[in-house]
């Protein structure tokens, strides 16, 4: 007989990992998300936060989520589709479908679940999900819980998706999936090619700009600002609120009607508690300060410019990226989780990533600056990184971790 436990007992490598002294992950924040943080009481520069617009501490946000919390408590104790449902969301819903200039909006608990739900509502039976092999998580499981089919196409590139799209033919309902930024490596999707080629057959486009919203375009307003796209090019777009929103939860803008047929058959929307009002009211305030302060996108992309500049002089690889995520490339994952360490007991907190985050043999070091970084800060985690890569690069694999 066979133990379904069996494979938890023998899962060892996070513990090779906690072993080696290089395991990364689980750090115990004791303090709010700033350009500078504290783990164990030592100060660390913050270089691993989706904090990109620095509005997770904003005393602004705060003081929305407090009184939020006084007036409507802090949970609403039901689905959106029964109980949980309040003039807050209802706001939010309005101010989200403005910002992103569409017609309606439907706000989740989180990103995960929006694009499981999102997707599995859109995606029936005989219908085809076509997604880009770099895609989120969310999104790939969003199509695994549809019960259509699935259909991958190279990363960015357009031949590809063409293949896919002409290989399925028509008689078939078709939804291309792609992230507008790519999460690891900050390279941005061809949205206004891969509109080109959904409209010739007939397929959907929908766009998660999770990483999108608050860092791309005049504005913020994401991808198809970045590109000067309308609803006629990308048909929906979706993001998270856990990144420039700073705070938690996952949103869908597109037509009245097609937001209204997702809100009656999202399963993960329907049979989940709806957002705090806590949270509710932070989004909202977020939208309010980066429609007031556009500066702060101004002082995002100047900080990551100037990180991206200073990399270069150093030699290191930046990948492809084009946004303020900056991927260096290491490529083996022993020395990836030596160099997080040595930078990490320097005092500078980074995001080592490993496959199946990134594809095999392209193991990197995920680096982003927020607009809340002052040159200072900067300057001093570009001193530590120059040291360590130095060091690290230096000594051979010992190949512990594959």
């Amino acid at each position: 007989m066979t133990d379904i436990f069996d494979k938890c007992r023998n899962f060892t490598l996070a513990r090779q990992l906690m072993d080696s002294g290089i395991y990364p992950y689980f750090k115990a924040l004791e303090s709010e998300q700033a350009p500078e943080i504290t783990i164990k009481g030592k100060k660390f520069i913050m270089f691993g936060s989706n904090n990109y617009l620095g509005l997770a501490n904003d005393p602004r946000m705060k003081a929305a989520a407090i009184d939020a919390v006084k007036k409507f408590g802090t949970g609403v104790a039901g689905s959106r589709f029964l109980n949980g449902n309040t003039v807050l969301h209802m706001e939010l819903e309005r101010k989200l479908a403005a910002f992103k200039g569409r017609e309606a909006a439907l706000i989740y608990a989180t990103g995960y679940q929006m694009n499981l739900g999102v997707i599995s509502a859109l995606v029936g039976k005989g219908d085809f999900a076509i997604v880009d092999k770099l895609d989120h998580a969310s999104i790939l499981d969003g199509c695994r819980l549809s019960h259509g089919e699935v259909r991958r196409f190279k990363h960015n590139n357009m031949a590809d998706l063409e293949r896919v799209l002409k290989e399925i033919g028509p008689g078939h309902g078709k939804l291309v999936i792609v992230d507008g930024v790519f999460s690891m490596e900050g390279d941005i999707a061809p949205i206004p090619e891969i509109s080109k080629v959904c409209r010739k057959y007939g397929a959907r486009l929908m766009v998660d700009d999770a990483h999108a919203s608050g860092v791309l375009g005049r504005h913020g307003r994401g991808t198809c600002e970045h590109f000067g796209l309308t609803h006629k090019d990308v048909d929906l777009v979706v993001g998270t609120c856990s990144k420039s929103f700073a705070s938690v939860g996952g949103f869908a803008v597109g037509d009245e009607d097609i937001i209204h047929y997702i809100q009656h058959l999202s399963r993960s929307m329907i049979f989940s508690a709806a957002l705090p009002p806590a949270s509710v009211a932070a989004i909202s305030k977020a939208l309010d300060i980066i429609e007031e302060e556009p500066e702060r996108i101004k002082k995002l992309w100047d900080n990551a410019r100037y990180l991206m500049k200073r990399f270069k002089a150093m030699g290191l690889n930046t990948g492809e990226t084009q946004t303020p995520i900056i991927p260096v490339v290491i490529g083996d994952n022993e020395k990836t989780f030596m160099l997080w360490r040595m930078l990490y007991d320097n005092g500078l907190f980074t995001n080592p990533v490993v496959s199946p985050a990134v594809p095999p043999k392209r193991s990197l070091i995920r680096v982003v600056a927020t607009a809340t970084h002052t040159r200072e800060q900067l300057d001093r985690a570009l001193d530590i990184f120059e040291t360590c890569v130095k060091k690290v690069l230096k000594k051979k694999p010992a190949a512990l971790v594959k």
